[in-house]
């Protein structure tokens, strides 16, 4: 009877912490889980998990590593030498980054400095605001450096009035090396004003760093070129939609083989979130939505099979 009574009123303990109401205090005490990458040797996941502090008003970071075979995670003061940084130059002479310029003439005090406490703002189109943020004539630019301290940063879109990563969401995802590490790639849709607004044609751009000269590589496209990945053969490849202004278009993985644009995923009836290639290129692996749920597949290259993880 004693051992009824006690199982009962254990499972009373759990029905009651079950049945918990999830609330915002119970939130904030939930760690914020955001993978990093493989360890440069490739037998460890590097992630990293951010706890927010109401009272300091900030999110405090702590870094672990798990064996990608699985075991225990262990913390790690910082993940610097853990994971390769893709944003270093094959050839480890360069690094990228990227920083919001000021560009153009927007506020009341660009045309009149002896203004300073204006707060008009002169447009003559749209894209004057996108959601909650109004646009003051500042545009990200991806610059490279030599990688040492203190180097100088050149801006590869200097004085152009364009976004490199995208607004309002894109990242370092947005540029990478050539496999030689002599042209940088970048996404930007090179439109301004109400041309902008409405449309979605971004396009993969390439700078050559000896010429500092840039040219459009997927200009035929009129939809988002997006995510550029270079296979381990190196050849370039990227999201792609087909349609300019409609958000909600098919994206499809596309590889430039030998000159050829090849769509990994044109027979395939789904859209890709994200992809990544396997490390002897004979395969692509990709995340895309189905029936609500997030799935894993992959799809051979030059894409004869598709086949659901």
């Amino acid at each position: 009877m004693k051992k009824l009574l006690i199982l009962t009123l254990g499972m009373m303990g759990l029905t009651s912490t079950a049945q918990e109401t999830l609330n915002p205090d119970i939130l904030w005490k939930l760690g914020r889980l955001s993978p990093i990458g493989i360890s440069k040797d490739g037998k460890n996941i590097v992630y990293k998990v951010a706890t927010p502090s109401i009272d300091e008003n900030k999110l405090n970071s702590k870094y672990y590593i798990l064996p990608v075979n699985g075991g225990i995670p262990t913390e790690v003061p910082d993940v610097k030498n853990l994971v390769a940084d893709k944003n270093v130059s094959p050839d480890g002479k360069y690094i990228l980054s990227h920083k919001e310029v000021k560009v153009a003439k927007v506020l009341g005090k660009d045309f009149y400095p002896e203004l300073k406490k204006s707060e008009a703002q002169i447009y003559d189109g749209l894209d004057y605001r996108h959601w909650d943020t109004w646009n003051d004539g500042s545009h990200n630019h991806v610059f490279y450096a030599e990688n040492t301290d203190k180097a100088r940063a050149i801006d590869i879109m200097k004085d152009e009035p364009f976004d490199a990563p995208q607004k309002p969401f894109g990242g370092d995802e947005d540029y990478i090396w050539s496999h030689d590490g002599s042209k940088i790639i970048y996404v930007s849709k090179k439109k301004a004003g109400t041309a902008y607004a409405i449309s979605t044609n971004t396009d993969l751009y390439e700078y050559d760093i000896a010429s500092k000269t840039t040219r459009n590589l997927t200009e035929n496209n009129p939809g988002y070129d997006t995510h550029p990945t270079l296979s381990p053969m190196g050849d370039l490849s990227w999201l792609q939609m087909k349609r300019d202004g409609y958000e909600a278009d098919k994206n499809d993985i596309i590889v430039r083989h030998k000159g050829i644009d090849i769509n990994l995923t044109a027979a395939w009836d789904g859209t890709v979130d994200s992809f990544k290639w396997s490390a002897d290129g004979k395969k692509v692996y990709f995340i895309a939505a189905v029936d609500g749920t997030r799935q894993l597949f992959e799809v051979n290259f030059p894409g004869l099979t598709k086949i659901t993880v």
